[in-house]
């Protein structure tokens, strides 16, 4: 195990800057997930760390030890890709063996390891086949498997469920975040998919546009989002995000939405000056039916029951917002609702910067 040092990396193709100043540490066997939209250079940053793209600029080190002029093989890193790369003509254990085969392993050890790598991810009865008779999963795992047998200092996982059906994907995250508290190895794994980083990661690193964004917990990045794209990026569904025009009162402040009319709720703790250019951040689980006849007016749009909720689309400061119930309540469209804001759980950030306000 080892820890992982990215330190002021930039990343050129030509004149193209695709990475910016990249700084990240990673702790001795923390699970850190690189999450981001498309083109944001996460994959880039991860064949960076992996050796397989060159580093223009910075420095990145593994176990204390700068190895940006280190080849890949020397890393002693595994490398788990999107697209299995297993060797067709050689059946599951053939697959797992073959790096050790390479180093030239004694047989014993690689029977052991092998052995203990197909126990561990439940691939025992599978040794004997080929990759064609094995199922999706099947083949992620022996990706898996491959990767453990060689005992690395670090994982590397390129979105390594995107090929997977949804059912499937959801097992084998689990399956992976299983086998990391067992192994306890620094992994760092690569998707597109906030739900993977959420429930997967001790640490999301958030990238947009070749910059970090914001380091965190999962639970920190959803609660305390840094600006406007962390937060309608983490979380599914996202933010609802209602442009207005901040004003203080005697007891705080409240947001003027763009219609002019709708006046939403501010706590003091929030702050903003009067005649700032805002938007005003909730989550859909924090908007509540209002039993007393206070609060926003809204119009039922569309009405999405899953069972153990429901996901309301409605018409709000004249624009379509989501909120979800956990509660039955028996909505029409059409239907003219009051919602109340959770003012504790509330964000405001500023419109010309993207930055979150504090008091």
């Amino acid at each position: 195990m080892a820890s992982v040092t990215v330190n002021k990396v930039d990343k050129y193709y030509g004149s193209v800057q695709v990475l910016h100043g990249v700084d990240v540490n990673i702790a001795d066997g923390e699970f850190v997930v690189l999450v981001g939209p498309s083109g944001c250079g996460k994959s880039t940053l991860l064949r960076m760390i992996a050796g397989l793209e060159e580093i223009s600029k910075g420095e990145i080190s593994i176990g204390g030890r700068v190895v940006n002029d280190v080849a890949p093989k020397d890393r002693d890193i595994a490398m788990v890709f999107q697209n299995y790369a297993l060797y067709p003509h050689m059946t599951v254990k053939e697959n797992m063996a073959f790096s050790l085969k390479l180093a030239k392993a004694p047989k014993n050890v690689i029977d052991e390891r092998v052995g203990k790598a197909a126990g561990i991810l439940g691939l025992g009865q599978l040794l004997d086949r080929y990759p064609r008779q094995l199922s999706g999963g099947q083949r992620q795992r022996v990706a898996m498997g491959r990767a453990i047998v060689r005992d690395p200092q670090v994982f590397l996982f390129d979105e390594p469920l995107s090929n997977l059906d949804a059912k499937l994907r959801v097992q084998m995250r689990t399956e992976i975040k299983e086998l990391h508290q067992r192994l306890k190895t620094t992994a760092i794994y690569v998707t597109h998919d906030q739900i993977e980083a959420m429930t997967m990661a001790d640490r999301i690193v958030v990238m947009q546009g070749g910059y970090v964004e914001q380091i965190g917990a999962p639970l920190d990045l959803y609660d305390h989002p840094n600006n406007l794209f962390v937060a309608g990026f983490i979380g599914s569904p996202s933010m609802n995000f209602i442009e207005g025009t901040f004003r203080t009162d005697g007891s705080g402040g409240m947001v003027v939405a763009k219609d002019g009319v709708t006046r939403l709720p501010v706590p003091a703790r929030l702050g903003g000056k009067d005649g700032t250019e805002v938007v005003y951040g909730v989550r859909p689980e924090h908007l509540y039916i209002s039993e007393s006849g206070q609060g926003v007016p809204a119009k039922v749009v569309v009405v999405e029951p899953t069972g153990a909720e429901t996901m309301v689309v409605v018409h709000m400061a004249g624009q379509e917002v989501q909120a979800i119930f956990r509660e039955r309540h028996r909505f029409e469209p059409g239907q003219d609702v009051m919602l109340l804001p959770d003012v504790d759980h509330l964000h405001l950030f500023d419109k010309r910067t993207g930055k979150r306000i504090e008091a």
